[in-house]
């Protein structure tokens, strides 16, 4: 037990810098992929695919190769040359990784809604925008929860990736003092972390459905 104690600090201080990038990540990523539904499903064939060529090509490569690419390739990139620093390189490829993600469940969510709801805004007098946020998007969020849940407890678990690029997470922090110490002990209190984590997302979700349940009605 005193060995445990003796640890939770550095484990505390890499689940700060898992946080901080899990937070960041789905305070981008959700209006950024809400934003390329739309323009998914634009009438403008050119956006249109630009958007979904975007979201093949992120979702169909892996997203350390994003990572490693954002952080050690753009610097060599022809007229780019930029070199971000670790916490910003990562944050990018989640962000962009992501909000494809998100982008193809708010797709699927609008495209569910019954046409006849636009006709009726239409008729009622009520603009594009005034559609979407007074009646499709409330019943969007209702039909994303789920899909929506599954990604972000997903998250939780990818921030471990960012290892990769020498930053002090929960996951690195936990190598490292197993490695000092040849003492396993600090993989099992890191999966405690991460359990409390989904855990606490979990139920937050199951809240939010509640919530939103009233739209089945």
């Amino acid at each position: 037990m005193d060995y445990v104690l003796g640890i939770l600090p550095p484990l505390l201080e890499g689940t700060v810098v898992t946080l901080q990038m899990f937070f960041a990540t789905i305070v981008l990523a959700l209006p950024l992929g809400l934003l390329l539904a739309l323009a998914r499903i634009s009438r403008f064939r050119a956006l249109s695919s630009a958007v979904g060529i975007y979201i093949w090509l992120f979702r169909g490569t892996p997203l350390m190769l994003q990572l490693l690419f954002i952080y050690f390739g753009l610097p060599f990139l022809p007229y780019v040359g930029v070199r971000l620093p670790d916490f910003s390189a990562a944050l990018l490829a989640f962000v962009l990784n992501y909000a494809a993600y998100f982008a193809e469940i708010f797709r699927a969510g609008i495209q569910s809604i019954d046409r006849g709801q636009y006709e009726g805004a239409k008729v009622l007098g009520m603009t594009y925008v005034q559609t979407m946020r007074r009646i499709v998007l409330p019943q969007v969020i209702k039909r994303v929860l789920p899909p929506v849940s599954n990604e972000t407890i997903t998250l939780v678990k990818d921030t471990s990736l960012i290892y990769v690029l020498a930053m002090n997470d929960l996951l690195r922090t936990t190598r490292a003092i197993v490695q000092r110490d040849f003492n396993t002990m600090p993989f099992i209190v890191a999966a405690v972390f991460y359990l409390i984590m989904t855990l606490v997302l979990t139920w937050l979700f199951q809240k939010l459905e509640k919530k939103y349940a009233v739209y089945d009605e």
